[in-house]
């Protein structure tokens, strides 16, 4: 269902135009707008970063990673899913991946930043894709599956997104998430990222179980090149003339042989280890179908 945000009427329909109230989103440049002024979201991200995610998401060994992680979870944990909504969508690289397995999955997005919607729609052409602030989703009970991959991390109130992603979540839906772990970890790259925080496996579930979700997995990954991001975060611990891309810009050799061993830890987390340690979290939770 629909959600109004301004009088919280819950109405069916295609039409957006709450009747109710009476309230109409902005409809601009073929996108509804429920929050068209990004600086309700300044200090959790810089809009002009998406263009270099564009440019490096493709081949990364990291972002490939995770798509795959992502790929993986969606399939083994909700097959029956109809329909996916990612908040935070960015650039659309993660939808992207969903609809290469998936291509039947009804798709949905969200991002505070219309930068990113430019290129999401490039990559997703038919996709509902919304300008929305995470901290109020105009849903209820529409999605089967909600997404929020290493967007927690940028917003003070977490659990008011989690609280809105349980909202709008069907019953016996659920959600999957990715966050940056370790509070040892933190560093110029996780300032300049502009996180609010990096997580801890039990802050993440306590948070998740809280908006009302059952846990079903939760694993660190990134967890074989757990030494490797030590030594790197240890070596730019300072914010004096940081590059925040520079990680990114590897030799082919280099990312080659991160992405195989990547590759044999994602197939280790689909055997079934729950690795204790590594540089993210993925959780996998759900709504009891008995859930208010």
């Amino acid at each position: 269902m629909k959600r109004c945000l301004v009088c919280a009427c819950c109405f069916e329909g295609e039409n957006w135009g709450c009747p109710r109230c009476g309230n109409q989103p902005a409809l601009r440049d073929g996108l509804i707008r429920f929050a068209e002024d990004p600086s309700i979201a300044r200090g959790g991200f810089k809009p002009e970063y998406f263009a270099q995610l564009a440019r490096f998401e493709e081949g990364n060994f990291w972002f490939r990673a995770r798509n795959r992680l992502i790929q993986w979870a969606l399939r083994n944990y909700f097959p029956d899913a109809e329909n996916f909504f990612e908040i935070g969508c960015g650039t659309g690289f993660v939808f992207k991946g969903v609809r290469e397995i998936l291509p039947r999955l009804r798709l949905a997005g969200s991002e505070i930043f219309g930068d990113g919607l430019v290129f999401a729609q490039a990559r997703l052409p038919g996709a509902d894709l919304y300008q929305m602030d995470a901290r109020q989703i105009p849903f209820e009970r529409e999605f089967d599956v909600i997404g929020a991959f290493d967007v927690l991390e940028h917003i003070v109130e977490d659990e008011n997104v989690l609280t809105q992603m349980f909202r709008a979540t069907r019953p016996d839906g659920g959600i999957l998430v990715t966050v940056p772990q370790h509070h040892f970890l933190w560093s110029a790259s996780d300032e300049h990222s502009m996180h609010q925080r990096r997580y801890s496996r039990a802050e993440l579930r306590r948070k998740v179980e809280r908006a009302g979700f059952r846990v079903e997995r939760i694993t660190s990954f990134i967890s074989l090149l757990l030494p490797f991001m030590i030594f790197s975060r240890m070596k730019r611990k300072s914010s004096r003339d940081f590059d925040l891309w520079e990680e990114f810009e590897i030799s082919r050799p280099l990312n080659a042989v991160l992405e195989s061993i990547l590759t044999i830890e994602r197939a280790l987390i689909k055997a079934g280890v729950s690795f204790p340690a590594g540089g993210s979290l993925l959780l996998i939770a759900k709504r009891p179908a008995t859930a208010q």
